[in-house]
């Protein structure tokens, strides 16, 4: 696992307009040129949040990037708990 792959990846969809819609356009191909498993890709694409919180991705990656696939407050605070 290469958390800091995961981090970069969300911090420049994030921060970038241009590799946000690269992003938005096709996520299986955008998460294809980073360094990443199987299963990292998948939790990004699928946006599994609470397996990449566990992982460690921080917070403040971590949320604006769940709020660019429209996550609520409350849908955010599930994922991380479990309940989802």
């Amino acid at each position: 696992m290469s958390l800091y792959q995961v981090q970069k990846l969300i911090y420049e969809v994030n921060r970038n307009p241009e590799r946000r819609e690269a992003y938005r356009a096709g996520s299986a191909v955008f998460v294809a040129r980073y360094e990443l498993t199987a299963e990292e890709q998948e939790a990004i694409t699928r946006l599994n949040i609470r397996k990449l919180y566990q992982w460690g991705v921080h917070p403040l990656l971590l949320r604006p990037f769940t709020l660019l696939h429209r996550v609520s407050n409350e849908d955010y605070a599930k994922a991380l708990a479990g309940l989802e």
